[in-house]
């Protein structure tokens, strides 16, 4: 055991085998073996010497826990429960066994097993926390159940009696067993039952939360639409802590509600069960202005009040009388709120929510009476004003800030904002100076003065500046040379990196974001979306594998965290982990990646390290089989990761995440439909002569061309929904979604090619079927199709033509189009090698048989069918146009590699002189990604070169 502690399983293996000729039924050496044999990558024979100690149903511990262990790394969690199922019947009164039992079930999600095997522990040992496993696997059934129906009539309300029982017996022990108690009755719609349960004796035990007792009391009131006592409650809450926002809500929303129910106190007893309620505008108004009065005593400003007045304020806008009840000018409120708290980072996003309340033609005064109040001085008379200390960096920052919310800075022509991004970058460089002792992993406090300089410049980028996108790199890098753990300059670098083109820089930086867990699904998309789209083939793969190996672990973890919530009593986290699996099993980007990773890795190995049918195989693919869960996926993307400061007409929106997933969406169909359809391929290939056993055939396989003919129509139906969604010309904003490769896939022709070939692949199979004699009709069809599939490709080489990288005007330009071009053109030509050895597969059989016959007749004119010299023609073409491709790649090395860099640069004007040795690495890095990205495709190519030669009938 120690050895496999260690890591040494060889050793391992050598010890257990030493003991077994000594003893040679030690069952638990032999498991050890087992185990030492499966880390060494010796799956089947790990498995038959488990299944023999399994066969023999051990009851000693040791055994047990090594068999657990071993089925656990090899993911056969259903075995455990079987090992244990058989110990426990060898000793029925085992409490340690019933508990693995239990657990094991846990681990399957065998939820009505798990009841059963609660009551049995209980039965033995009558300890409270057995009994209430069972009743959380009855919320389970009820969760788990398909039928909405069963679970309010069945599952729920037997843990309902089953809990009364106890509570009648008064044996309700711990908070968890409250907790358990309430969520049923929740989840039963019984409100007022839970409510008596919240606020009597059992309530008392509700005490690990904060607040726990009142905010279930609220919900409850809530759900009931009980305003009275919500508002009475949230009140009370607030004068405990007038800094709560989640009660001032409450407060405002039941008071509101209140009025317009026309609701009055009764006469004789108290207002609600929570006491006094405020039913009326001024109530509220003189509420709030209290909380203020209160807050000026408190030891530490509280900013509760002040936002809270500003919330009442647009609501009463909202309603359309604010005016009467003189809460005060909202820009005033603003102006003095700025004034307390303007040199916390929070200002800004407190205050961000209420600038509507701002009439625009007073936005440029509010502020520059803003501006007034900041401590800022002047080393001479020309110069510009800088902060003393960090506060009046912050309070500055924060009126920088709402000057791009409020839109002013987009209102400037190009003159004007270079000279806002110089006086940033100045103020930057000078707040450098306060972060002097600041660590590697802090921020420098002037980081966001380089961001907002960046996204200055990229709105002149995208207003058609081409030197503004190498600033904006420039900048960033230099930021991230300062502030080396900043994720926002990271984030921003590989946005743009990528709309450049330039995938290798990325790489790099998404691994120093460290992303953890969750985040491989939140923001994947940012690394998973370029990367093969860009040849980087190699690090395609192991970006999908980042992501996958995320999603896998995520299976087994969760019934770990789930056996914990068991063991610790969190029942209400149980359906938390459960909602928490499924939404990362159905999310969108899952499925993404699944998918692009199988066509990846066929694009790099079908055909060429092993055959199309293996590597199929080995995915275990099939085209009848579809894993994507269409109805449920879950977009789980980020969209906000990056900072921004735009104003709400130039944000992203929800109608933008609604089309980028529509997009997603589609793209995905599109694909998923291209892999099934290509591993349907190797299921019609068979071996059978197709005359003789004519009924065979139609059984087993005319149903696999059925199959494909389907497929072939869903992605006609895909690509026609795609063609619609494309023609809203829909863009994004720069930092929202990324769009998909989808209009390129459309426009430079892979789509057209990609389709044309399927139908090439159900006309060969119906020559296949017919035989050659008379087929005169479909010879001619394939062979009209074969010259027109090459006039496509050429059409698309066409397309992939031009310099990556050109100099223009001092600048570079870079055409990331182009490569992508280029990246459809690999794929396409690989799916058109695979439908050609598939067309080399039918015709090969029937020319050695034309031959057989012409040696028997001994003729020598025997006509050679037309569909021969169209295929030979066609494997010629191709040949020539695979050739052309590759030397056009080693033209585009050629001129990459001679790309002079050094004359760029020296004209800009916005750089300071330091700041051009990080335009150099950035322009250095981009030259470089692209020069890798036409390696790896050129490799590829002539991989696939090799392959065409092969094709000769």
């Amino acid at each position: 055991a120690d050895y496999l502690d260690n890591g040494n399983n060889k050793m391992a293996i050598q010890q257990a085998d030493k003991l077994l000729k000594k003893h040679k039924d030690l069952h638990c050496a032999k498991v050890l073996k087992a185990i030492g044999l499966q880390r060494t990558g010796k799956q089947d024979e790990a498995y038959a010497l488990a299944q023999e100690v399994a066969a023999l149903e051990p009851t000693d511990d040791n055994s047990l826990q090594a068999l657990t262990i071993l089925y656990r790394e090899m993911h056969r969690p259903e075995l455990v429960t079987k090992l244990y199922e058989a110990a426990v019947k060898k000793v029925p009164n085992s409490e340690e066994y019933h508990s693995h039992l239990f657990m094991a079930y846990a681990r399957v999600g065998e939820y009505k097993k798990m009841q059963q095997a609660g009551m049995a522990l209980y039965k033995i040992v009558p300890k409270n926390p057995y009994y209430f496993w069972s009743v959380m696997s009855l919320i389970m059934q009820s969760i788990s159940a398909q039928d909405e129906n069963l679970s309010k009539t069945m599952f729920l309300p037997l843990a309902e009696r089953m809990v009364e029982k106890m509570v009648k017996e008064d044996k309700i022990e711990a908070e968890a067993e409250v907790e358990l108690y309430y969520m049923i009755l929740e989840r039963l719609e019984k409100y007022k039952e839970a409510l008596d349960v919240v606020r009597g004796k059992l309530g008392e035990k509700l005490t690990s939360e904060l607040q726990s007792r009142e905010n279930k009391c609220m919900a409850m009131y809530k759900k009931l639409c009980r305003w009275p006592e919500c508002n009475a409650l949230s009140r009370r809450l607030l004068l405990k802590n007038s800094d709560d926002w989640q009660f001032y809500i409450t407060y405002f929303d039941s008071v509101f509600q209140l009025i317009d129910e026309a609701w009055t106190p009764p006469a004789e007893e108290e207002h609600s069960l929570e006491g006094e309620v405020h039913y009326s505008i001024e109530q509220a108004v003189k509420f709030v202005e209290e909380r203020i009065t209160e807050e000026s005593k408190s030891s530490r400003p509280l900013r509760g009040p002040y936002l809270a007045k500003l919330e009442l304020i647009r609501r009463l806008r909202y309603r359309g009388c604010n005016d009467e009840y003189k809460l005060g000018d909202p820009e005033e409120l603003m102006f003095q709120y700025f004034k307390r708290f303007g040199d916390k980072p929070c200002c800004f996003t407190d205050l961000k929510v209420f600038v509507d309340l701002l009439p625009p033609n007073q936005y440029a005064k509010f502020i520059s009476q803003l501006l007034e109040v900041i401590p800022l001085s002047a080393a001479a008379e020309n110069e510009i004003a800088l902060p003393a200390d960090i506060k009046a960096l912050q309070q500055h920052l924060c009126v920088v800030q709402l000057s791009r919310l409020l839109g002013i800075y987009h209102a400037m022509d190009k003159k004007q904002k270079l000279n806002v991004v110089r006086e940033l970058m100045l103020r930057y460089h000078h707040g450098l100076e306060f972060g002097k002792s600041c660590l590697k992993t802090e921020l420098q406090f002037s980081d966001y003065y380089c961001l907002l300089a960046v996204h200055l410049l990229l709105d002149l980028w995208l207003e058609g500046e081409e030197a503004a996108v190498w600033q904006c790199l420039t900048l960033l890098e230099e930021g991230l040379s300062h502030s080396p753990s900043n994720a926002q300059f990271k984030l921003l670098l590989i946005r743009i990196y990528c709309r450049l083109g330039a995938f290798e820089p990325v790489a790099e930086l998404y691994s120093s974001l460290d992303a953890k867990h969750i985040q491989h699904d939140t923001i994947g998309y940012l690394l998973t979306r370029y990367a093969g789209s860009l040849g980087h083939y190699a690090a395609a793969s192991q970006s999908c594998n980042f992501a996958l190996r995320f999603f896998h672990s995520n299976q087994k973890d969760t019934s770990e965290y789930i056996i914990q919530a068991y063991k610790y009593g969190a029942f209400e986290k149980i359906p938390e982990f459960i909602a928490f699996r499924n939404r990362l099993n159905s999310s969108l980007h899952f499925a993404q990646v699944r998918t692009e990773r199988m066509l990846l890795d066929l694009l790099l190995e079908a055909n060429i390290s092993t055959s199309l049918e293996e590597s199929i195989k080995s995915m275990s693919l099939s085209p009848d089989e579809d894993d994507i869960p269409w109805e449920d996926l879950r977009d789980n993307r980020d969209l906000t990761v990056l900072f921004s400061w735009d104003p709400k007409d130039r944000d992203i929106s929800e109608e933008h995440r609604k089309l980028s997933l529509e997009e997603e969406t589609i793209w995905l169909r599109i694909r998923s439909l291209t892999l099934r359809l290509i591993s349907g391929l190797p299921t019609l290939s068979h071996t059978v002569q197709p005359k003789n056993s004519e009924k065979t055939a139609e059984n087993g396989v005319s149903s696999k061309i059925d199959t494909i003919r389907s497929l072939l129509q869903q992605l006609e139906a895909a690509v026609d929904s795609g063609k619609k969604f494309l023609e809203q010309k829909i863009q994004y904003p720069v930092l929202g979604p990324p769009p998909t490769r989808m209009a390129g896939f459309f426009s430079n022709g892979s789509c057209q090619c990609q389709t044309s070939l399927f139908y090439l692949v159900s006309d060969i199979y119906e020559l296949d079927t017919n035989g050659l004699e008379d087929s005169a009709e479909i010879q001619e069809r394939i062979g009209n199709s074969l010259k027109s599939l090459v006039d496509r490709l050429t059409d698309l080489f066409n397309k992939c033509k031009g310099d990556l990288i050109e100099v223009r005007d001092g600048t570079l330009k870079t055409h990331p189009n182009l490569l992508e071009n280029l990246v459809f053109f690999v794929e396409t030509i690989s799916i058109t090698l695979w439908v050609s050895s598939y067309c080399d597969s039918v015709l090969r059989p029937f020319k050695s048989n034309l031959q057989k016959k012409k040696k028997k007749k001994k003729e020598s004119s025997v006509a050679m069918p037309p569909v021969f010299t169209h295929f030979l023609d066609y494997v010629t073409e191709l040949q020539t146009l695979t050739s052309n491709v590759i030397d056009h790649i080693k033209g585009l090395e050629i001129i990459l590699t001679a790309l002079k860099l050094e004359e760029l640069s020296l004209k800009d004007t916005l750089l300071l002189q330091e700041e051009k040795k990080f335009t150099k690495t950035v322009q250095g890095k981009v030259q470089s990604s692209y020069h890798h990205s036409v390696q790896e495709i050129g490799e590829l190519l002539k991989k696939r070169l090799d392959t065409v030669k092969k094709l000769k009938i």
